[in-house]
């Protein structure tokens, strides 16, 4: 792959399995290389993505959190996580309302788990800066140094409100197909 060659070391990808198919003989060849779990992750996917992947960006749930902790606990894991939240608040997004937070949060701090920022992704019809602002406060409030937004369409605008991982996928590969 040629970013490799050209020394990129960040990754990510939306679906478990694709990830495992691609990546597995990847990474064992090329110790930097870091790879990012950015979609959903199902509960019975977790002990393969842990396996896999460094980051998760996209816990959003108790029952998530508890296969994760009973993983990192049984397999000695440390991922880093990304706590999302559904700052527009829209049904089919995934991630906790900003008014469950602070309960997820020090329920992940009861499992142990190694939580370094937030994640969202905004509705994508409607001007990100509201969300990227408010996103901001909310990792600023728990001293998070981590902040996981933006994507290929509004990735500057992240940049301005404090993100440190931004996925620009579609403006590097293209769409998918």
């Amino acid at each position: 792959m040629p970013l490799i060659e050209h020394g990129h070391e960040d990754y990510g990808e939306n679906k478990v399995q694709e990830a495992m198919d691609k990546w597995s003989d990847i990474k064992k060849n090329n110790q930097n290389i870091k790879l990012h779990l950015i979609g959903r992750l199902q509960t019975n996917k977790v002990k393969f993505a842990l396996r896999l992947f460094d980051y998760i960006h996209s816990l959003d749930s108790k029952k998530l959190a508890d296969k994760i902790a009973a993983q990192v606990k049984e397999n000695n894991l440390h991922p880093k996580l990304f706590i999302q939240v559904n700052i527009g608040k829209e049904k089919q997004k995934s991630g906790v309302d900003e008014n469950n937070l602070n309960e997820f949060y020090d329920y992940c701090m009861s499992l142990n788990l190694k939580i370094i920022g937030l994640m969202c992704i905004p509705p994508f019809d409607e001007d990100s800066t509201e969300y990227f602002k408010k996103m901001s406060e909310l990792n600023r409030k728990y001293n998070f140094e981590e902040l996981s937004m933006g994507m290929s369409s509004d990735y500057m605008n992240a940049i301005n409100y404090g993100s440190t991982y931004i996925r620009i996928g579609t403006e590097i590969f293209g769409k998918r197909t």
